[in-house]
């Protein structure tokens, strides 16, 4: 089993412990009581020039403790500050000691768009994601079939949330495209063994058409790695461990966006 595939088991017995505190029919009914936003991350990711989405994140299965303090409303705050465009959260709390608090805190104190980044296995999430403030979420080809693709971007649809659709390979930006993906991340990261090739958006770029928004994810280490990421064509880029390192996150980001 690859450490995917755990995090994908685990985090099914978590939204069963979701559903046994609150019901899908109560998160649908709180969430639908919430205001409709126009897709406000997709409006960020479509600004010209490279968009920056930088990552809150504690943990990681290949990194470990990132930040042993961990304040996720300064780091936030910070990278709003700074620039970002969107600001990742992570909420998947064993393996990257996440937080459901950390992104609805989050979203309520900074004005750019939340994407929650966790591990999408049932519809309750996305329900749940509303509630939480987020603007979008992140759906992952690997752990996902076809049908529940098609369905969770329609949820999201239904409820003015973006979805970031993950891709690794050919294969799977083609079941992104297929079933309906508006944003399509590839990951230079190997979720099965979490390997990091910073030429996979690259060699994957071309198979996006360019009305999808498409995102190059995890890897970054340098201004010239951003330089390369615009050269690909890329509309966005998310950033984690090395903007999370940096005592000064509007020093080190205008660093890689090559400002300085």
């Amino acid at each position: 089993m690859t450490i995917l595939d755990k995090i994908a088991a685990r985090t099914k017995i978590r939204v069963a412990q979701y559903k046994n505190k609150i019901s899908l029919a109560e998160i649908k009914s709180q969430a639908l009581l919430l205001p409709r936003e126009n897709f406000p991350f997709e409006v960020a990711l479509k600004k010209a020039g490279l968009s920056f989405i930088c990552e809150c994140k504690k943990a990681s299965p290949s990194k470990g403790l990132i930040a042993e303090n961990f304040p996720y409303l300064d780091i936030a705050k910070e990278y709003e500050a700074a620039g970002a465009d969107a600001v990742s959260v992570l909420t998947e709390p064993e393996f990257f000691l996440g937080n459901d608090k950390f992104l609805s805190e989050i979203s309520a104190q900074i004005s750019i768009p939340c994407l929650r980044k966790d591990f999408v296995v049932d519809e309750y999430m996305i329900w749940q994601a509303k509630i939480l403030g987020a603007s979008a979420v992140l759906l992952i080809c690997a752990i996902l079939d076809d049908k529940q693709l098609k369905n969770f971007i329609a949820t999201c649809d239904a409820l003015g949330l973006s979805a970031l659709v993950e891709a690794h390979d050919e294969k799977e930006i083609r079941r992104a495209i297929d079933c309906g993906a508006r944003i399509i991340g590839v990951n230079n990261r190997n979720l099965k063994d979490f390997s990091v090739d910073m030429n996979n958006a690259k060699k994957l770029r071309e198979l996006v058409p360019p009305e999808i928004i498409f995102v190059s994810e995890s890897g970054v280490k340098s201004a010239e790695d951003i330089k390369k990421i615009r050269e690909l064509g890329a509309d966005a880029v998310l950033i984690g461990e090395i903007l999370m390192r940096a005592a000064d996150k509007k020093l080190k980001l205008d660093e890689l966006k090559g400002d300085l």
